[in-house]
């Protein structure tokens, strides 16, 4: 898999920790305090049912998927099975699963567990969100539709060797390491109440879950990767108040901190502090979703005209405090399809004007935009916009909602318009499906964009097994939505984890910095929690 290059900026940061970090033996025990930042609550503990990054900051803990995301080599990595081999049309992908994975509940794994979790996401009637994945296995969408209750892609050839078969000519990795896509024990699932009791295959069994606080995990002795997980146990913090975590991490509260604009700032200029920061270019694009349905985001030049209207490079200057990176289009500079000759949207509010009055508001509009409290992409950035976009004419009548139900209001379509941060990688392909006309709204096809050359693109790139071709048809798909403008452009998103002294084997997660695989996190003797 290529490599990215980029990330490589982002691990200097981290360059002098690891390697005073190679010279210890990781100790086993001890507590690490992790916080979950987005939200004031989590979602849900089932994670076929969230797609929320909140959410998956525990599932990293008590769960697995097929593959995950390897910071270290940059790249995907095989996680439940030890090999897999491809024929020769690059469609049927022979999987050699672990013989050693065990669930909490002391069960071995077996291929029937891929098939059941697989089938179980793509009930139709449910709207699970790893759909948008699964898809991509050869009769997946039959079941999806109720017209077959098994997937004819999936076949079990004994009980450690699974052969799946796609539709298309991808690396399986891309759409089997995203949490929403764990494998589960039907047993458990089936008792009812999988969502207050989680198991899983993961390095921590769920123990506690107190609504609005905290999940606690503890060690699973029977973890696959022998002599790890090396803490005892794995707490998980919700602390959604940027200024509350400050608090709380400097008062050596907590162990890790997301941080807001102002403190990091407040951070990197601080001579102690500053020694503990871990920085990454995330996969993520903040974005205004808009809904193609609801007038006047049916119209193109409106969209546009929403582009030209925002100083976009104020607001990330001034509010985001350059922890961001502007957006040109949906794809990040990451991603090989990513067309480096583009510019983003030009502040140009007499273009604004223009463009609205040829779609018909020469006056402008009002406009409903719901948002969280996020203070990188939700209700701070709103008030900015407000008055850029009052000078083209149009009212914008901020709404406000709990970060926690972002993405259930996208699932069910109950928007006109919404801004969020949207994972866009790192498969382009399987990023662009957002914007595929034939992919379910709940499966992330939120705009109900569509536009026959964008899918005949995305079809063709689908089939084309040369990479070089693929990355530029995927190249013209995405320039297709710079110019179709579906969303406001806002920026890609820089993450940046404050950790405490005694904390080591952190990783610099570029899918979400937050999503720590905690069976390689340890803490020394000088943490104050026990």
């Amino acid at each position: 898999m290529r490599k990215l290059a980029w990330l490589a900026a982002a691990a200097i940061a981290v360059i002098g920790a690891g390697a005073a970090e190679a010279q210890q033996t990781p100790r086993k025990g001890g507590v690490l305090r992790m916080t979950a930042p987005y939200s004031a609550s989590f979602g849900s503990l089932d994670p076929h049912t969230t797609p929320r990054a909140q959410d998956d900051i525990v599932n990293k803990a008590i769960h697995r998927t097929l593959y995950n995301w390897d910071t270290a080599g940059n790249k995907l990595a095989l996680e439940l099975a030890k090999s897999v081999s491809t024929s020769a049309d690059g469609l049927t992908h022979t999987f050699k699963l672990r013989d050693d994975v065990v669930f909490h509940n002391g069960r071995k794994m077996t291929a029937d567990d891929l098939i059941w979790s697989y089938t179980r996401i793509m009930d139709g009637s449910k709207g699970y969100p790893a759909a948008r994945y699964i898809r991509i296995i050869k009769g997946a969408v039959d079941v999806e539709k109720g017209q077959a209750k098994e997937i004819s892609g999936l076949k079990k050839v004994d009980d450690f060797t699974l052969e799946m078969t796609l539709t298309d000519k991808v690396e399986p990795g891309y759409y089997f390491f995203a949490g929403s896509t764990a494998i589960l024990p039907r047993e458990e699932v089936e008792k009812g109440n999988f969502a207050s009791a989680p198991v899983g295959l993961g390095p921590f069994k769920f123990k506690e879950h107190v609504p609005g606080s905290r999940v606690i995990t503890e060690q699973f002795d029977k973890f696959y990767k022998a002599g790890k997980p090396y803490l005892d146990r794995y707490e998980i913090l919700i602390m959604a108040e940027a200024a509350a975590r400050d608090v709380a991490f400097r008062n050596k509260e907590i162990d890790t901190s997301i941080l807001g604009p102002a403190q990091y700032v407040a951070y990197r200029a601080d001579p102690q502090l500053s020694k503990g920061i871990l920085e990454v270019a995330e996969m993520f694009t903040r974005a205004i979703t808009f809904n193609h349905d609801a007038k006047p985001f049916d119209d193109k030049r409106v969209r546009q005209a929403i582009n030209h209207a925002i100083d976009a490079d104020l607001i990330v200057k001034r509010l985001v405090k350059d922890k961001a990176y502007r957006a040109t289009s949906w794809l990040p500079p990451s991603s090989a399809a990513f067309d480096k000759s583009f510019k983003p949207y030009a502040f140009d509010q007499a273009k604004a004007k223009k463009l609205l009055t040829e779609a018909g508001f020469p006056n402008g509009f009002e406009w409903e935009l719901t948002t969280s409290q996020n203070e990188s992409w939700g209700l701070p950035i709103v008030e900015a916009i407000i008055p850029m976009l009052d000078k083209v004419g149009i009212k914008v009548k901020p709404k406000l909602v709990e970060a926690t139900v972002l993405t259930e209001i996208l699932m069910k379509g109950e928007h006109k318009s919404l801004i969020s941060s949207n994972l866009t990688g790192p498969d382009s392909l399987a990023t662009l499906r957002c914007f595929y006309s034939k992919t379910p709204r709940t499966a992330c096809h939120y705009t109900n964009y569509n536009n026959p050359a964008f899918d005949n693109l995305l079809d063709a790139a689908a089939k084309e097994g040369d990479m070089a071709k693929r990355n530029d048809m995927l190249r013209q798909a995405n320039n297709l939505l710079y110019e179709d403008a579906p969303v406001w452009f806002f920026n890609y998103n820089k993450a940046v984890l404050a950790y405490q002294p005694w904390v080591h084997g952190l990783q610099a997660n570029p899918t979400e910095i937050t999503h720590q695989y905690p069976e390689d996190i340890w803490v020394d003797a000088s943490s104050p929690a026990k």
